[in-house]
């Protein structure tokens, strides 16, 4: 499970409008027929159109200044083990949205005339996508960029001696490119995978627009809190205040799992992102005592994340794999900042 949450930005300033926005999440209807579109839908609403997400959303933002987000994006992917436990897609996934949203409301520290938050003083609409493309920040881009670099120059050095601005061996030059072809470590379906290129199998997975403005337009709720859980004085009154991240990232999978009967790896968990921020040694021992059929699925699911680490590791090569667990901490620990989760 992979989660993000992110004020939406245009340029330096946040977005005054979610029209942008919503005509994004628009591309995958665009030439289906009515009845295979996918919708927009809320808690209690199906096929919602794309103008009155905007109406509202755009109309929701009372006393909210100018540098303040209207509204958070969040993107809900759930890995490729996790969507195997679904039986439909597009209606389980709505259903877990719907269950994952009183998640998040319950992840306030806020009240609303003495009652806590609850999932109806949200306002929010979601959209399920089921395709992917590679992006730059991808690693299998990264990891194919030196070969991309070089194919590149040597189709300019070819268009070069075409044009009659250089001499060479256009035939050698071919046989170059496809040799680098070959070698890109990321391969799918006999191409180098390149920026662009849809992801194969199912990519299916969920984004959310939510409010920074409860439903009735007059509460600022922020999951940007720097606040985890804290009352400030106000008025002279006590006012509590923050939204609890990790919570709301625990309960996500928990809904999950409880809903769909799924037996999550220790690979998978929040808990074990945080251990290997906090504590690389323990992570890699948690690792390493799991049962082997275990410890053998959780080095595969963290392989397919990106980190080179062979599906089975001897005890005796542990701190060579500690060492390799440590290089890759750091960007774990942005992730974590940045409120996303997942391998």
């Amino acid at each position: 499970m992979y989660i993000t949450i992110t004020p939406q930005k245009l340029g330096t300033n946040y977005s005054q409008s979610s029209a942008d926005f919503v005509g994004y999440l628009e591309k995958e209807n665009q030439g289906l027929e009515q009845q295979e579109m996918e919708h927009f839908f809320n808690q209690y609403g199906d096929e919602i159109s794309s103008e009155e997400v905007v109406k509202e959303i755009d109309g929701n933002t009372a006393k909210l200044k100018k540098k303040e987000p209207k509204f958070y994006s969040i993107t809900v992917s759930p890995s490729k083990y996790e969507l195997r436990k679904l039986q439909n897609n597009s209606q389980d996934l709505k259903t877990y949205t719907r269950e994952l949203m009183k998640n998040y409301a319950a992840s306030f520290n806020r009240e609303i005339k003495g009652r806590p938050i609850a999932v109806d003083d949200i306002k929010y609409y979601a959209k399920i996508e089921h395709q992917r493309t590679f992006k730059g920040t991808d690693f299998q881009i990264k990891e194919n960029q030196p070969f991309a670099t070089k194919i590149l120059q040597l189709k300019t050095d070819i268009r070069n001696i075409q044009e009659g601005r250089a001499e060479g061996n256009i035939g050698k030059l071919q046989r170059e490119i496809a040799k680098l072809e070959r070698q890109a470590p990321h391969q799918q379906n006999g191409k180098r995978i390149v920026q662009g290129m849809p992801k194969e199998g199912n990519q299916s997975h969920i984004h959310i627009i939510v409010s920074r403005k409860d439903a009735s337009n007059s509460i600022s709720l922020s999951p940007g809190s720097k606040h985890k859980a804290s009352e400030i004085e106000m008025h002279g009154k006590k006012v509590k205040r923050g939204f609890d991240r990790d919570k709301f990232f625990e309960k996500a999978e928990k809904t999950f799992d409880k809903t769909f009967g799924y037996k999550r790896n220790y690979a998978e968990t929040y808990k074990a992102k945080k251990t290997f921020v906090k504590n690389p040694n323990l992570y890699f021992a948690a690792l390493m005592k799991l049962p082997a059929n275990e410890k053998e699925l959780a080095f595969k699911i963290i392989s397919k994340s990106g980190l080179p680490i062979v599906p089975s590791i001897p005890a005796s090569q542990a701190q060579i794999a500690l060492r390799v667990f440590k290089r890759l901490r750091r960007g774990t620990e942005v992730a974590i900042k940045s409120s996303s989760i997942g391998i």
